[in-house]
Order: structure tokens, then sequence, then C-alpha cells
């Protein structure tokens, strides 16, 4: 169960543009300035916990790491890894010794990858600033985005942002079928320097897998 939100809920960046006259101009430049960090930042490695809800009830909690280079990433918790080099994704999961080899869509995507979400913003969503003012002793800006297309899963979120360098720092998530996603980033470096493999799944790692190719 713990699989299904962390791959389709851990979307720890949701971001802004679209019907200015409904949104919040001072809401547009943070959320502008947040993709512009992300974009600048280079290699990126996020650790982050994670905790999702059913209508209010706990469904347990789990924690990760991502790493990601433009498009790229590498996605690690105690239940998976995936890995995903622009094109092809990996999936493994250690409990069954299989790897699922996938072509993801764009939305698939986006279901996996929080960062592939850094420009939801842009199509179905109004946002506006919210009020609070610090998080964990820092700084942040507030910002707050609701979907006004009944066709998007995710129907609202709520987005902490250090005020100092734009990085995000805690997203609630709440989506179409009353589940809440709580995740806080722990750690955050940014100019990590990457090779191409560290995004492809070496067989040789894992030598008695089971490999189910469906692309």
């Amino acid at each position: 169960m713990m699989k299904k939100y962390i791959l389709s809920c851990i979307v720890f960046i949701g971001i802004a543009s679209s019907l200015m006259a409904q949104k919040s101009s001072e809401a547009a430049s943070i959320l502008d300035n947040t993709a512009s960090a992300f974009e600048k930042a280079g290699g990126v490695k996020a650790e982050f916990t994670f905790e999702a809800f059913q209508r209010g009830a706990s469904l347990g909690t789990a924690s990760g790491a991502i790493e990601l280079d433009g498009e790229k990433f590498f996605l690690k918790t105690a239940e998976h890894l995936s890995w995903y080099d622009g094109k092809t994704q990996w999936t493994y999961l250690p409990s069954s010794d299989e790897v699922t080899i996938t072509t993801p869509t764009e939305a698939e995507l986006q279901s996996i990858n929080p960062y592939a979400l850094l420009y939801i913003y842009k199509n179905g969503y109004n946002y506006e600033m919210g009020k609070t003012q610090s998080f964990q002793g820092k700084a942040v800006h507030e910002v707050v985005l609701k979907s006004f297309d009944k066709h998007n899963q995710i129907s609202s979120i709520m987005l902490l942002v250090d005020q100092s360098n734009y990085q995000p720092l805690y997203i609630v998530v709440e989506l179409s079928d009353f589940t809440r996603n709580e995740i806080t980033i722990n750690q955050y470096q940014i100019g990590m320097k990457y090779s191409n493999s560290k995004f492809v799944f070496d067989k040789k790692q894992y030598p008695n897998v089971e490999v189910i190719d469906i692309r």
C-alpha cells in the first residue's frame, strides 16, 4: 500500500502560472523562482520523510531519497528502487526480486518523480499566498495551489519554501480520492555530480533478478 502512495504522491514540488487574474502575482513569482532555482541547481539530492492519510487515518510513514539531474532520477525507499534515464524506467522490488522495465508517459512520470511536477502549476491550478511565516526555525513562503480542473488527480498542494534560497521544505498534497500526503524534506543538496550510469539499472548488481519488460 505504501509503495502505491510513495510512487504516486511523493509529490514534493508543485508550482505556478496561467489565468493570472485569478492568481496571486506574489505566489506566481515565488513559484517561478522555485522552479528556476531547481533548474540552476545542477545535480540535486533530496532526503525526505513521508506520511499518507486516507480520510484522516494514517496509512503509515516512510523515508527515502531522490537524486536528479535534469529529467533523470534515481529514487530509493525501503520498498523499492527506481531509475529513469530520460526514456526508460526500471523499478526494482527487493521483496520479490523483480525489476519492471517501462517507457513511462508524462503523466506516469509525474506520479513517480516529484520534480516532474515542478511545472504542474502551469495548467489547471489557481494559487495564492498562505499565512505560514516560519518552519523549523526558517523563514518561509507558503503557497497554496487549488485545481480548477476536475480531471486533475491532485486537488490541492500546500508548499513551504525557504525564503533565502527557494528550496522546498514541506509539502502537503491532497488527491481527488481524499488521500492526503505530507512530505518533509530533511536534507537538500545541490551541485551534485552524477554519471549517466547513476540513472540506469545495472543487472550485474542484481544477478538473480527477474526482469519483466513491458515496454
